[in-house]
């Protein structure tokens, strides 16, 4: 029942670039103010273009922008009226490596000043920017913490697997037991399982081979998120009556 008493406390950025295109940054960020009813208004636009460096552009249409410009747009609009928690919504899909950075920057930033901020991302070295993480699946959350303890918590063994013809390696090894994921990372394979013990008696005889390097490493948070995305309910599988 306190609807428009919380917005004045949240900002909200979505997926999608969702203002105007057809008028310039000012225009948008002094429409935004004026929404919120802000009385100093001006001063409120003129400090947002500033702080997020838009304000030599600050005559631009935001049609012409490209995504990383967008996407500070965006960002300067869900600042204006000083909001506790900031809720962003994939705020980095689309853009190139430079602006996804600059963009994280600029929230750790704000993570700083005291705002709290609740970033949904499926780009795991996103993910582990983050100070807590939480995975959800249909509704239901599978885990959560720091990425040391989701890690941690799944008990994951991997192995790097260097060497000739890892394709037809990643084939041989899908469905062994003991191995759960088999995943290309450049030059190498990823094989992953939850019983560590069972993998080791799979991969043992492959090892005497020398054609393949194993290395044991830690499982990642992407290890992690497939392993949990496997073991979540589908809501739209087939039920039987």
């Amino acid at each position: 029942k306190q609807t428009a008493e919380i917005k004045k406390h949240v900002g909200y950025m979505t997926q999608r670039f969702s203002l105007w295109e057809d008028l310039t940054i000012r225009q948008n960020l002094d429409f935004i103010a004026r929404m919120y009813g802000m009385a100093n208004r001006t001063q409120a636009v003129d400090d947002s273009l500033n702080k997020l460096g838009l304000y030599e552009r600050r005559n631009q249409l935001a049609g012409a922008l490209s995504g990383g410009w967008k996407q500070r747009l965006a960002l300067a609009a869900c600042m204006l009226h000083d909001p506790q928690l900031l809720l962003l919504d994939e705020p980095t899909a689309g853009v190139d490596p430079k602006a996804r950075r600059d963009f994280w920057d600029e929230i750790h930033q704000l993570a700083d000043s005291g705002i709290s901020v609740l970033v949904s991302t499926h780009y795991m070295d996103e993910a582990e920017r983050c100070q807590k993480l939480a995975y959800i699946s249909n509704g239901l959350l599978l885990a959560q913490g720091t990425t040391a303890e989701v890690v941690a918590a799944q008990k994951l063994s991997a192995y790097e697997v260097s060497g000739a013809n890892l394709s037809q390696l990643a084939k041989t090894l899908r469905g062994l037991p003991g191995v759960d994921q088999v995943t290309p990372f450049g030059n190498t394979l990823h094989v992953v399982g939850k019983d560590a013990q069972k993998l080791f008696e799979t991969i043992t005889p492959l090892q005497e081979t020398a054609v393949h390097r194993w290395t044991p490493i830690e499982a990642g948070l992407e290890d992690v998120f497939i392993n949990l995305m496997q073991q979540a309910p589908d809501n739209y599988a087939a039920k039987s009556p």
